[in-house]
Protein backbone atom coordinates (compact mmCIF):
# COMPACT_ATOMS: atom_id res chain seq x y z
CA UNK A 1 0.00 0.00 0.00
CA UNK A 2 2.89 2.29 0.74
CA UNK A 3 4.69 1.88 -2.22
CA UNK A 4 1.78 2.17 -4.49
CA UNK A 5 0.85 5.79 -2.59
CA UNK A 6 4.28 6.72 -2.48
CA UNK A 7 4.87 6.29 -6.64
CA UNK A 8 1.62 8.28 -7.11
CA UNK A 9 2.38 11.13 -4.68
CA UNK A 10 5.71 10.61 -6.62
CA UNK A 11 4.24 10.95 -10.23
CA UNK A 12 2.20 14.08 -8.86
CA UNK A 13 5.38 15.79 -7.91
CA UNK A 14 7.11 15.24 -11.26
CA UNK A 15 4.43 16.46 -12.74
CA UNK A 16 3.92 19.64 -10.45
CA UNK A 17 7.82 20.37 -11.51
CA UNK A 18 6.24 21.07 -15.26
CA UNK A 19 3.21 22.20 -15.00
CA UNK A 20 3.59 25.60 -14.26
CA UNK A 21 6.25 26.26 -17.13
CA UNK A 22 5.57 24.50 -20.28
CA UNK A 23 2.45 26.38 -21.21
CA UNK A 24 4.72 29.45 -21.18
CA UNK A 25 7.93 28.98 -22.73
CA UNK A 26 9.36 27.48 -25.99
CA UNK A 27 12.98 27.01 -25.31
CA UNK A 28 13.83 23.88 -23.88
CA UNK A 29 16.81 25.46 -22.71
CA UNK A 30 14.94 27.43 -20.48
CA UNK A 31 12.38 24.93 -19.66
CA UNK A 32 14.86 22.39 -18.41
CA UNK A 33 16.48 25.53 -16.27
CA UNK A 34 13.41 26.63 -14.43
CA UNK A 35 12.22 23.41 -14.01
CA UNK A 36 15.32 21.91 -12.23
CA UNK A 37 15.15 26.02 -10.20
CA UNK A 38 11.38 24.57 -9.18
CA UNK A 39 12.15 21.39 -8.09
CA UNK A 40 15.08 22.55 -6.02
CA UNK A 41 12.76 25.14 -4.28
CA UNK A 42 10.91 22.43 -3.30
CA UNK A 43 11.48 20.96 0.43
CA UNK A 44 11.00 17.53 -0.19
CA UNK A 45 9.27 16.99 3.01
CA UNK A 46 5.98 16.72 4.25
CA UNK A 47 4.46 19.61 5.47
CA UNK A 48 3.34 20.00 8.89
CA UNK A 49 0.41 21.31 10.56
CA UNK A 50 -0.11 22.22 14.06
CA UNK A 51 -3.94 21.34 15.70
CA UNK A 52 -4.38 22.56 19.02
CA UNK A 53 -5.97 21.62 21.82
CA UNK A 54 -8.87 22.64 24.53
CA UNK A 55 -6.96 26.41 25.42
CA UNK A 56 -4.31 26.51 22.57
CA UNK A 57 -4.85 29.06 20.91
CA UNK A 58 -3.96 32.55 21.46
CA UNK A 59 -7.68 34.59 21.39
CA UNK A 60 -7.42 38.92 21.03
CA UNK A 61 -10.74 40.92 21.70
CA UNK A 62 -11.75 43.89 21.59
CA UNK A 63 -14.29 45.83 23.83
CA UNK A 64 -17.03 48.45 23.53
CA UNK A 65 -19.24 46.70 26.04
CA UNK A 66 -22.38 48.32 27.59
CA UNK A 67 -21.84 47.92 30.94
CA UNK A 68 -18.76 46.33 33.20
CA UNK A 69 -18.72 44.08 36.36
CA UNK A 70 -16.07 45.91 38.27
CA UNK A 71 -15.20 49.21 38.09
CA UNK A 72 -11.54 48.02 37.29
CA UNK A 73 -12.69 46.69 35.07
CA UNK A 74 -12.31 48.60 30.64
CA UNK A 75 -15.47 49.08 28.95
CA UNK A 76 -13.92 50.06 26.03
CA UNK A 77 -10.62 49.94 24.35
CA UNK A 78 -9.39 50.84 20.82
CA UNK A 79 -7.65 47.73 19.52
CA UNK A 80 -7.85 44.18 20.16
CA UNK A 81 -5.36 42.78 22.61
CA UNK A 82 -4.33 39.55 24.41
CA UNK A 83 -6.95 37.90 26.20
CA UNK A 84 -5.48 34.16 26.29
CA UNK A 85 -3.21 33.42 27.24
CA UNK A 86 -2.52 36.62 29.40
CA UNK A 87 -0.96 35.99 32.69
CA UNK A 88 -2.19 39.53 34.12
CA UNK A 89 -5.32 39.07 33.94
CA UNK A 90 -5.89 36.09 35.41
CA UNK A 91 -5.20 37.16 38.96
CA UNK A 92 -8.12 37.66 41.85
CA UNK A 93 -10.35 40.64 41.26
CA UNK A 94 -9.26 41.24 37.48
CA UNK A 95 -10.26 37.02 37.03
CA UNK A 96 -13.99 38.67 37.31
CA UNK A 97 -13.65 40.74 34.27
CA UNK A 98 -11.83 38.40 32.16
CA UNK A 99 -14.28 35.40 33.00
CA UNK A 100 -17.13 38.17 31.87
CA UNK A 101 -15.44 39.17 28.59
CA UNK A 102 -14.48 35.49 27.10
CA UNK A 103 -17.73 33.96 28.24
CA UNK A 104 -20.32 32.84 25.47
CA UNK A 105 -23.89 33.52 25.60
CA UNK A 106 -25.99 30.61 24.29
CA UNK A 107 -28.80 31.20 21.59
CA UNK A 108 -31.88 29.14 21.45
CA UNK A 109 -33.15 30.32 18.01
CA UNK A 110 -29.89 29.79 16.24
CA UNK A 111 -28.56 26.64 18.72
CA UNK A 112 -24.91 28.56 18.60
CA UNK A 113 -23.19 30.84 21.10
CA UNK A 114 -22.38 34.55 20.56
CA UNK A 115 -19.54 36.39 22.24
CA UNK A 116 -20.41 38.87 25.82
CA UNK A 117 -22.29 41.97 24.60
CA UNK A 118 -19.76 44.35 23.23
CA UNK A 119 -17.06 41.70 23.03
CA UNK A 120 -15.40 40.91 19.34
CA UNK A 121 -12.90 38.19 19.39
CA UNK A 122 -10.61 36.55 17.11
CA UNK A 123 -7.89 34.29 16.53
CA UNK A 124 -4.39 35.18 15.69
CA UNK A 125 -1.83 33.62 13.37
CA UNK A 126 -3.77 31.22 11.58
CA UNK A 127 -1.44 29.58 9.09
CA UNK A 128 1.75 30.38 11.11
CA UNK A 129 3.16 28.62 14.32
CA UNK A 130 3.62 31.39 16.62
CA UNK A 131 0.23 31.49 18.73
CA UNK A 132 0.54 27.43 18.70
CA UNK A 133 4.06 27.51 20.04
CA UNK A 134 3.41 30.46 22.68
CA UNK A 135 -0.16 30.90 24.27
CA UNK A 136 1.66 33.83 25.31
CA UNK A 137 2.62 36.23 23.38
CA UNK A 138 5.46 37.63 25.87
CA UNK A 139 6.80 33.96 24.98
CA UNK A 140 6.45 33.43 29.38
CA UNK A 141 7.39 29.98 29.87
CA UNK A 142 4.21 29.24 31.52
CA UNK A 143 2.48 29.45 27.87
CA UNK A 144 5.07 27.47 25.86
CA UNK A 145 2.81 25.13 23.82
CA UNK A 146 3.90 23.39 20.84
CA UNK A 147 7.45 25.13 20.83
CA UNK A 148 9.31 21.87 22.04
CA UNK A 149 8.17 19.70 19.29
CA UNK A 150 9.01 21.95 16.65
CA UNK A 151 12.28 22.68 17.64
CA UNK A 152 13.35 19.34 18.89
CA UNK A 153 10.93 17.35 16.36
CA UNK A 154 10.84 19.06 13.52
CA UNK A 155 13.63 21.90 12.57
CA UNK A 156 16.36 19.08 13.60
CA UNK A 157 15.21 17.46 10.33
CA UNK A 158 14.95 20.15 7.82
CA UNK A 159 11.39 21.66 8.57
CA UNK A 160 11.40 25.85 8.30
CA UNK A 161 8.80 27.67 10.18
CA UNK A 162 6.16 29.16 8.50
CA UNK A 163 7.37 27.15 4.85
CA UNK A 164 6.77 23.38 5.86
CA UNK A 165 5.23 23.87 9.93
CA UNK A 166 2.00 25.31 9.78
CA UNK A 167 -0.08 26.55 12.83
CA UNK A 168 -3.85 25.99 12.61
CA UNK A 169 -5.42 27.64 15.85
CA UNK A 170 -9.26 28.33 16.51
CA UNK A 171 -11.50 29.71 18.95
CA UNK A 172 -11.17 26.28 20.86
CA UNK A 173 -14.65 27.81 23.40
CA UNK A 174 -16.82 26.47 20.25
CA UNK A 175 -17.05 22.75 19.34
CA UNK A 176 -17.41 21.77 15.29
CA UNK A 177 -20.88 22.54 14.61
CA UNK A 178 -19.62 26.37 14.79
CA UNK A 179 -16.49 25.33 12.99
CA UNK A 180 -17.82 25.75 9.77
CA UNK A 181 -15.20 28.69 8.65
CA UNK A 182 -12.10 27.18 10.47
CA UNK A 183 -13.00 24.34 8.88
CA UNK A 184 -13.29 25.44 5.40
CA UNK A 185 -9.71 27.42 5.95
CA UNK A 186 -8.28 24.19 7.25
CA UNK A 187 -9.01 22.54 4.03
CA UNK A 188 -7.71 26.08 2.15
CA UNK A 189 -3.88 25.69 4.29
CA UNK A 190 -3.95 22.00 3.72
CA UNK A 191 -4.41 22.08 0.16
CA UNK A 192 -2.08 25.08 0.13
CA UNK A 193 0.38 23.23 2.18
CA UNK A 194 0.69 20.42 -0.57
CA UNK A 195 1.04 23.09 -3.29
CA UNK A 196 3.87 25.05 -2.26
CA UNK A 197 5.51 22.38 -1.03
CA UNK A 198 6.20 20.31 -4.27
CA UNK A 199 2.75 18.49 -4.04
CA UNK A 200 3.82 16.35 -0.60
CA UNK A 201 1.00 15.30 1.24
CA UNK A 202 0.25 17.07 4.30
CA UNK A 203 1.15 15.70 8.05
CA UNK A 204 -1.52 17.03 11.13
CA UNK A 205 -0.08 16.92 13.76
CA UNK A 206 -2.79 17.65 16.89
CA UNK A 207 -2.56 17.98 20.49
CA UNK A 208 -5.96 17.19 22.90
CA UNK A 209 -9.00 18.22 21.55
CA UNK A 210 -7.38 18.90 18.34
CA UNK A 211 -7.46 15.15 18.06
CA UNK A 212 -11.00 15.04 17.57
CA UNK A 213 -11.35 18.51 15.84
CA UNK A 214 -9.19 17.02 13.13
CA UNK A 215 -11.06 13.76 13.29
CA UNK A 216 -14.11 15.63 12.54
CA UNK A 217 -12.08 17.63 9.51
CA UNK A 218 -11.68 14.36 7.74
CA UNK A 219 -14.70 12.40 8.18
CA UNK A 220 -16.28 15.48 6.37
CA UNK A 221 -13.78 15.10 3.50
CA UNK A 222 -13.86 12.41 0.24
CA UNK A 223 -11.48 9.49 0.60
CA UNK A 224 -9.50 10.52 -3.15
CA UNK A 225 -9.47 14.02 -1.43
CA UNK A 226 -7.63 12.57 1.64
CA UNK A 227 -5.84 9.91 -0.40
CA UNK A 228 -3.97 12.92 -2.23
CA UNK A 229 -3.60 15.55 0.88
CA UNK A 230 -3.09 13.96 3.81
CA UNK A 231 -0.31 11.84 4.68
CA UNK A 232 -1.03 11.27 8.52
CA UNK A 233 -2.65 12.51 11.57
CA UNK A 234 -0.38 12.36 14.52
CA UNK A 235 -2.91 12.65 18.10
CA UNK A 236 -1.07 13.31 21.10
CA UNK A 237 -3.13 12.83 24.42
CA UNK A 238 -6.37 13.18 21.77
CA UNK A 239 -9.86 13.19 23.92
CA UNK A 240 -11.29 10.19 21.58
CA UNK A 241 -14.33 9.83 23.62
CA UNK A 242 -14.74 12.30 26.05
CA UNK A 243 -13.78 12.82 29.81
CA UNK A 244 -15.17 12.52 32.63
CA UNK A 245 -13.36 15.93 34.04
CA UNK A 246 -15.28 17.67 31.72
CA UNK A 247 -18.72 16.94 34.21
CA UNK A 248 -16.25 17.78 36.77
CA UNK A 249 -16.01 21.67 34.92
CA UNK A 250 -19.84 21.90 34.85
CA UNK A 251 -19.93 21.17 38.30
CA UNK A 252 -16.88 22.67 40.23
CA UNK A 253 -14.84 24.21 37.56
CA UNK A 254 -11.28 24.15 36.99
CA UNK A 255 -8.66 26.20 38.37
CA UNK A 256 -6.36 25.50 35.68
CA UNK A 257 -3.08 24.44 37.79
CA UNK A 258 -3.43 28.24 39.97
CA UNK A 259 -4.38 27.72 43.28
CA UNK A 260 -4.76 31.30 43.77
CA UNK A 261 -7.10 31.17 41.24
CA UNK A 262 -10.93 29.47 42.63
CA UNK A 263 -12.21 26.57 40.37
CA UNK A 264 -15.40 27.50 40.88
CA UNK A 265 -14.30 31.41 39.47
CA UNK A 266 -13.15 29.99 36.85
CA UNK A 267 -16.57 27.57 36.23
CA UNK A 268 -18.50 30.98 35.46
CA UNK A 269 -16.63 30.92 31.53
CA UNK A 270 -15.77 27.44 31.40
CA UNK A 271 -19.20 25.68 31.34
CA UNK A 272 -20.63 28.43 28.40
CA UNK A 273 -18.31 26.90 25.92
CA UNK A 274 -19.64 24.10 23.83
CA UNK A 275 -16.62 22.82 23.39
CA UNK A 276 -16.98 21.68 27.51
CA UNK A 277 -20.21 19.79 26.22
CA UNK A 278 -18.84 18.60 23.54
CA UNK A 279 -15.69 15.88 25.54
CA UNK A 280 -18.53 15.05 28.10
CA UNK A 281 -18.28 11.16 28.27
CA UNK A 282 -19.44 9.78 25.41
CA UNK A 283 -22.14 6.84 25.57
CA UNK A 284 -19.98 5.30 23.20
CA UNK A 285 -17.44 4.79 25.60
CA UNK A 286 -19.16 4.75 28.77
CA UNK A 287 -22.00 2.28 29.54
CA UNK A 288 -25.34 3.07 30.65
CA UNK A 289 -25.03 1.79 33.98
CA UNK A 290 -21.45 3.20 34.75
CA UNK A 291 -22.31 5.91 37.59
CA UNK A 292 -20.42 9.02 36.41
CA UNK A 293 -21.94 11.32 39.31
CA UNK A 294 -23.39 10.44 42.72
CA UNK A 295 -26.05 12.94 44.00
CA UNK A 296 -27.80 12.75 47.32
CA UNK A 297 -31.49 12.31 46.97
CA UNK A 298 -31.75 13.56 43.43
CA UNK A 299 -30.16 9.98 42.31
CA UNK A 300 -27.38 9.32 40.26
CA UNK A 301 -25.83 10.80 36.80
CA UNK A 302 -24.69 8.09 33.94
CA UNK A 303 -24.57 8.97 29.77
CA UNK A 304 -28.20 8.76 29.87
CA UNK A 305 -29.26 11.28 31.83
CA UNK A 306 -27.17 14.12 31.83
CA UNK A 307 -30.23 16.10 31.51
CA UNK A 308 -31.04 15.38 35.23
CA UNK A 309 -27.08 16.90 35.89
CA UNK A 310 -27.75 20.27 34.62
CA UNK A 311 -31.37 20.57 36.04
CA UNK A 312 -29.85 19.89 39.26
CA UNK A 313 -27.52 22.33 38.95
CA UNK A 314 -30.43 24.80 37.52
CA UNK A 315 -27.79 25.24 33.79
CA UNK A 316 -30.28 24.30 31.31
CA UNK A 317 -27.74 25.59 28.59
CA UNK A 318 -25.17 23.40 29.72
CA UNK A 319 -27.91 20.45 28.23
CA UNK A 320 -29.08 22.12 25.14
CA UNK A 321 -24.82 22.27 23.96
CA UNK A 322 -24.88 18.72 24.90
CA UNK A 323 -27.50 17.95 22.45
CA UNK A 324 -25.55 20.11 19.99
CA UNK A 325 -22.26 18.12 20.23
CA UNK A 326 -23.09 14.61 22.06
CA UNK A 327 -23.41 12.91 18.25
CA UNK A 328 -19.95 14.87 17.11
CA UNK A 329 -17.88 12.35 19.24
CA UNK A 330 -17.15 8.91 20.14
CA UNK A 331 -18.23 6.83 16.85
CA UNK A 332 -16.54 7.72 14.08
CA UNK A 333 -14.93 5.47 11.43
CA UNK A 334 -11.85 4.80 10.96
CA UNK A 335 -10.60 8.42 9.27
CA UNK A 336 -9.25 6.68 6.37
CA UNK A 337 -5.86 8.11 7.18
CA UNK A 338 -2.69 6.57 8.75
CA UNK A 339 -2.75 7.26 12.21
CA UNK A 340 -0.19 7.53 14.90
CA UNK A 341 -1.80 7.50 18.76
CA UNK A 342 0.81 8.70 21.29
CA UNK A 343 -0.87 9.08 25.11
CA UNK A 344 -0.13 8.82 28.70
CA UNK A 345 -1.41 6.74 31.16
CA UNK A 346 -0.66 5.64 35.03
CA UNK A 347 -1.55 9.17 36.31
CA UNK A 348 -4.42 9.80 38.32
CA UNK A 349 -7.36 10.92 36.48
CA UNK A 350 -10.84 11.93 38.24
CA UNK A 351 -13.20 9.07 36.77
CA UNK A 352 -16.49 9.60 39.41
CA UNK A 353 -18.00 12.71 41.29
CA UNK A 354 -19.70 12.18 44.48
CA UNK A 355 -22.03 13.88 46.57
CA UNK A 356 -22.02 12.76 50.66
CA UNK A 357 -24.69 16.01 51.15
CA UNK A 358 -27.11 17.97 48.79
CA UNK A 359 -25.25 21.11 50.44
CA UNK A 360 -22.06 20.14 48.99
CA UNK A 361 -23.63 20.09 44.94
CA UNK A 362 -22.44 21.18 43.30
CA UNK A 363 -19.05 22.65 43.73
CA UNK A 364 -17.78 20.46 46.23
CA UNK A 365 -17.23 16.78 45.15
CA UNK A 366 -15.36 14.00 46.55
CA UNK A 367 -13.28 12.50 43.61
CA UNK A 368 -12.86 9.28 42.79
CA UNK A 369 -9.40 8.98 40.56
CA UNK A 370 -8.39 5.77 38.11
CA UNK A 371 -5.96 5.30 35.32
CA UNK A 372 -5.53 8.24 32.11
CA UNK A 373 -3.39 11.19 31.61
CA UNK A 374 -4.55 13.31 34.79
CA UNK A 375 -7.28 15.35 32.14
CA UNK A 376 -8.53 12.27 29.89
CA UNK A 377 -9.50 8.91 30.93
CA UNK A 378 -7.25 6.00 29.74
CA UNK A 379 -10.35 4.68 27.64
CA UNK A 380 -10.69 7.73 26.12
CA UNK A 381 -7.23 7.76 25.18
CA UNK A 382 -7.22 4.58 23.99
CA UNK A 383 -10.22 5.46 21.73
CA UNK A 384 -8.02 5.00 18.46
CA UNK A 385 -7.84 1.38 18.90
CA UNK A 386 -10.96 1.43 17.99
CA UNK A 387 -10.06 1.32 14.36
CA UNK A 388 -7.46 -1.09 14.75
CA UNK A 389 -7.02 -4.80 14.37
CA UNK A 390 -5.84 -7.17 17.22
CA UNK A 391 -5.08 -6.55 20.63
CA UNK A 392 -3.90 -3.18 22.13
CA UNK A 393 -0.11 -3.90 22.83
CA UNK A 394 1.26 -1.43 25.45
CA UNK A 395 4.47 -0.26 25.84
CA UNK A 396 5.86 -0.89 29.45
CA UNK A 397 8.59 1.05 31.70
CA UNK A 398 11.40 -1.22 33.12
CA UNK A 399 13.99 -0.07 34.89
CA UNK A 400 13.15 3.79 33.29
CA UNK A 401 13.88 2.07 29.91
CA UNK A 402 10.19 2.34 27.72
CA UNK A 403 9.99 -0.76 25.46
CA UNK A 404 8.20 0.60 22.76
CA UNK A 405 6.46 -1.21 20.66
CA UNK A 406 3.36 -0.37 17.95
CA UNK A 407 -0.01 -1.69 16.48
CA UNK A 408 -0.61 -1.65 12.80
CA UNK A 409 -3.55 -2.88 10.38
CA UNK A 410 -2.39 -7.00 8.89
CA UNK A 411 -1.24 -5.83 5.10
CA UNK A 412 -4.99 -7.49 3.61
CA UNK A 413 -6.56 -4.86 5.54
CA UNK A 414 -7.98 -1.88 3.80
CA UNK A 415 -7.59 0.93 5.73
CA UNK A 416 -4.43 2.49 6.17
CA UNK A 417 -2.62 1.38 9.62
CA UNK A 418 -3.13 2.70 13.17
CA UNK A 419 0.13 2.96 15.10
CA UNK A 420 0.03 3.47 18.96
CA UNK A 421 2.69 4.30 21.65
CA UNK A 422 1.24 4.38 25.64
CA UNK A 423 3.95 6.45 27.54
CA UNK A 424 3.75 5.14 31.67
CA UNK A 425 3.66 8.05 33.99
CA UNK A 426 3.30 10.87 31.33
CA UNK A 427 0.81 13.54 32.17
CA UNK A 428 -1.63 15.40 29.62
CA UNK A 429 0.36 18.27 28.98
CA UNK A 430 3.90 16.70 29.16
CA UNK A 431 3.53 14.76 26.54
CA UNK A 432 4.17 17.88 24.13
CA UNK A 433 8.06 17.98 25.84
CA UNK A 434 8.57 14.48 26.25
CA UNK A 435 12.02 13.47 25.30
CA UNK A 436 10.71 10.01 24.28
CA UNK A 437 7.77 11.41 22.47
CA UNK A 438 9.49 13.86 20.56
CA UNK A 439 12.06 11.24 19.60
CA UNK A 440 9.08 9.40 18.32
CA UNK A 441 7.89 12.41 16.06
CA UNK A 442 11.36 12.90 14.53
CA UNK A 443 11.75 9.67 13.76
CA UNK A 444 8.38 9.17 12.07
CA UNK A 445 8.22 11.92 10.11
CA UNK A 446 11.94 11.51 9.17
CA UNK A 447 10.79 8.14 7.88
CA UNK A 448 8.01 9.50 5.80
CA UNK A 449 10.30 11.63 4.53
CA UNK A 450 11.86 8.95 3.57
CA UNK A 451 10.05 6.89 1.09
Amino acid sequence: MHTNRSNIQGLERMKACFVPVTSYYQSPFLITFIVILYCALSSGLHPIILVPGDGGSQIDAKLDKPSVVHYICNKKTDDFFNIWLNLELLVPVVIDCWIDNVRLVYNYTSRTTENSPGVQIRVPGFGNTTTVEYLDPSKASPGIYFKSIVEQSLIPIGYSRNEDIRGAPYDFRKAPNEMADWMSDFRKLVEHSYDTNGNYSVVLLAHSMGSPMSLYFLTQMTQSWKNKYIRALITLAGVWGGSIKALKVFAAGDDLGAYMLPAHTMRGQQRTSPSTAWLLPSKYFWDSNEVLVELPDLGNVTVNNFKDFFDAMDYPVGYEMTKDTEHLLGNFPHPGVEIHCLYGSGVSTVEKLSYKKKSDFPLKPQLTNGNGDGTVNIRSLRGCLRWGDGDPRLLKRRKNTLKTQTMRHSKEHKKPPVYHAEFPGLDHMAILKDAQVINYIRSTVGNMNQE
